[in-house]
């Protein structure tokens, strides 16, 4: 990724002159979505606290949704899903994100987390509050373009691409007012850093993302068929938007869609999901796998994960169902 860090001259002059645009607040000419609202209870003293946002709508190809958390403990030591990739930034860099193969990564105040392929352990050793966004394929593609794929199960410092700048974010973040202001400064970030390196083709990652909500378990013949591409031209085009070959996509979707709807206390038959394992040991090591938790164990859900299957599902309407549903 050299050519994208801060030395090369082209990349310090980019980023330097954009660097305060990043960081305006309304009343400068910049855009501030009517669905941004100050959340209930947000500053609150709930161990854990997390809530979701749609992003403005000229961001909605490329991020998924925006969120805040807050964590008041000592120690927070969760399982988060597999998940796409996520830019955030924290108070209180003490931590580390430990992946599915066993690499380590530590927490920065600016973090850029690859898409991944199974359960990731998020570890804080300390309080500290997140302010974090989704990105879905188009804007990973944007914000890494040759390296996207590189990222899978990794996590790198953001100012090793973007420079010192991005603590600039950071900080205006820790020193909004409220959560309106914070949002209003992420979804201007957004904009600078996902200004487009290549052309995504939508036309292919809306084929793959109906792919992998119409079908319970979906077949990569289907997704073949449905592209009119070979299967090596569908796997070379997965990998580089998604992370991941399209058998361990399908994989990944079906077992957090069923995690997501059992911790939601949903019956997997009433999710359209009944059929998606061959049967209960299969359903229980996939979900383990992706979700880190056993069926049961989601029956009677941590703080963290009913907070994000509620989240998100809260979303429903606002954003693709491959994020409410997730």
């Amino acid at each position: 990724m050299d050519k994208l860090r801060l030395d090369a001259p082209q990349q310090k002059e980019n980023y330097a002159d954009r660097k305060q645009a990043a960081i305006k607040l309304p009343g400068v000419g910049l855009i501030m979505s009517d669905t941004i609202l100050p959340p209930g209870g947000a500053n609150g003293d709930a161990p854990f606290e997390l809530q979701y946002f749609p992003p403005d709508p000229d961001l909605a190809d490329m991020v998924s949704s925006f969120y805040v958390a807050r964590i008041n403990m000592p120690r927070f030591d969760e399982y988060e899903r597999a998940d796409r990739p996520q830019f955030r930034f924290v108070t209180a860099a003490k931590g580390e994100y430990v992946f599915a193969d066993g690499h380590c990564s530590p927490v920065c105040r600016a973090n850029i987390v690859g898409p991944t392929s199974g359960r990731v352990r998020a570890i804080s050793h300390c309080p500290t509050r997140m302010f974090g966004f989704g990105l879905l394929p188009a804007g990973w593609a944007a914000l890494m373009g040759d390296d996207a794929e590189k990222l899978t199960d990794r996590a790198i410092d953001a100012a090793d691409l973007f420079g010192d700048w991005v603590d600039a974010v950071a900080t205006a973040l820790a020193k909004a007012a409220d959560v309106t202001e914070q949002l209003v400064i992420g979804n201007n970030f957004a904009r600078e850093v996902l200004q487009k390196q290549e052309a995504a083709p939508m036309w292919f990652i809306r084929t793959v993302d109906k792919w992998l909500t119409d079908a319970a378990s979906p077949q990569v013949a289907d997704l073949v068929g449905a592209t009119g591409m070979s299967i090596r031209s569908v796997e070379r085009m997965t990998k580089h938007y998604y992370g991941l070959s399209p058998r361990m996509l399908a994989r990944k979707y079906r077992a957090v869609r069923a995690a997501s709807a059992l911790a939601r206390g949903e019956n997997l038959d009433t999710a359209q999901l009944g059929d998606a394992f061959y049967d209960q040991s299969h359903l229980i090591r996939e979900i383990k796998r992706f979700a880190g938790a056993t069926p049961g164990q989601l029956s009677r859900p941590s703080r963290y994960t009913e907070a994000t299957t509620r989240g998100r599902k809260e979303l429903a309407g606002k954003v693709s169902p491959l994020v409410s549903e997730t």
